[in-house]
């Protein structure tokens, strides 16, 4: 389930986390959007929805927090001009949220489905 920290988006993700276990569809787990800003000019950072709700909601249901990714111009630039963030951006703090979301969701496969797949890093 991929949320942002505000409210009103967790209380979809929390409905759709009850209809889900009702249908016994396994969750690999919570991914939280737009997590924080880091300004440029500064090195502060902005909780700009709130803070901390991707890890309250999975907290709630028992499911992990399979990460946070921060709120930065390049993905939506990279977007635009068809090259994603972890190519255009490898470096930067979205690409390894991205990397990391995705290694952390193959372990989570492996374990839910009891599955041995290759590690993606």
């Amino acid at each position: 389930m991929v949320t942002t920290p505000q409210e009103v988006a967790l209380l979809d993700v929390r409905k759709a986390l009850a209809m889900f276990r009702k249908l016994n569809v396994p969750i690999l787990g919570i991914v939280e959007n737009m997590s924080y800003f880091i300004a440029p000019d500064t090195g502060r950072r902005y909780g700009i929805f709130g803070e901390g709700g991707g890890q309250r909601v999975a907290d709630e249901f028992g499911v992990p927090l399979l990460g946070q990714i921060p709120l930065e111009m390049q993905t939506r630039e990279g977007g635009d001009a068809g090259v994603p963030v972890t190519v255009g951006h490898p470096d930067s703090a979205q690409a390894e949220a991205f990397r990391s979301i995705a290694s952390a969701a193959v372990a989570r496969v492996q374990a839910v489905a009891g599955l041995k797949l290759p590690d993606l890093r």
